[in-house]
């Protein structure tokens, strides 16, 4: 298939490149240049709207506002190839993934909400957990370019929405994860246990998992060098937050990652990993290990 692809960040480059290798012909644009051989194989276009003249066009812009303004602020879905389908696989907020839904309708276009679960080394190797949610016939379309890129697909129903609400969801309670550790951390360290030797207690009783297993790992280690970048995530947690109040209801445990989240954002470290929260727990007050200080791990 021909495969419009609009955002190359780390996640975007990754996946495009994998549609390259799955024998697509990939027609890709980026808001900042990009550099041909980081991306070999697929063809950079000059402007987004070449990208909505293929069979299906994939988004991964950073939030709302970058798609609004690359796509809908530039009239993309009226100028769009007629039939195209459109998979959003950034991480929106719920009432914008409506919205979208509302918008492809009335042009007569396919959208699929497809957030992925996991980080750019996971993208490089086509092993992203991707959360689908789109109409039937939209979702077919789209079915043959998601093999390649994900390890399963979650078919979450025909409501684009609740993929985002899930994704959400998701990052969410990684969030509640790392809070719990530093926590946890706070608590043993107290009593003089090491940290490393405390995780080693719960990755082998009640919390083994992949994302306990991953961010204890940084947690030890004092390692913040981002896979998830802090800022980012309290995007996500700001959107989960949208979400909550629209059905009039507040996550307590939600507010108390938000708040983390905006204290190291705050402190300038929202270029580090999300986990830099959990450096903050522990050392209290607010100040958290860099790699410009950071012989306390030594």
């Amino acid at each position: 298939m021909q495969v419009g692809f609009i955002g190359l960040g780390s996640m975007g480059s990754a996946m495009a490149l994998n549609l390259v290798k799955a024998g697509h012909d990939v027609l890709a644009w980026n808001r900042s240049s990009v550099i041909q051989d980081s991306v070999r194989g697929v063809t950079l276009v000059k402007h987004a709207a070449n990208a909505f003249s293929a069979d299906a066009v994939f988004t991964m812009l950073s939030d709302d506002a970058a798609i609004r303004e690359v796509i809908l602020d530039a009239g993309l879905l009226a100028s769009a190839r007629p039939g195209l389908t459109h998979v959003v696989t950034s991480t929106i907020s719920v009432a914008f993934a409506r919205e979208l839904e509302d918008l492809h309708d009335e042009a007569g276009l396919g959208y699929v909400s497809a957030p992925v679960l996991g980080r750019p080394s996971v993208a490089a190797l086509g092993q992203l957990n991707i959360l689908a949610a789109g109409k039937s016939n939209a979702m077919a379309a789209i079915e043959p370019l998601l093999a390649p890129l994900s390890k399963k697909v979650w078919k979450l129903g025909e409501s684009p929405a609740r993929a985002n609400t899930a994704k959400l969801a998701c990052n969410m309670m990684i969030g509640m994860a790392i809070q719990a550790m530093a926590e946890g951390v706070v608590l043993t360290e107290s009593a003089g246990l090491d940290r490393a030797d405390f995780f080693k207690l719960i990755l082998g009783t009640l919390f083994s998992g992949r994302a306990y297993e991953s961010y204890s790992a940084q947690i030890t280690e004092r390692s913040f060098e981002p896979g998830f970048k802090a800022r980012l995530a309290l995007k996500d947690m700001r959107l989960a937050t949208e979400a909550c109040n629209e059905i009039g209801r507040t996550l307590p445990m939600l507010d108390a990652v938000r708040e983390g989240l905006s204290k190291a954002v705050s402190a300038g470290l929202g270029e580090k990993d999300w986990s830099i929260m959990a450096d903050m727990t522990v050392r209290g007050g607010g100040r958290a290990a860099t790699s410009e200080n950071n012989s306390e791990k030594k």
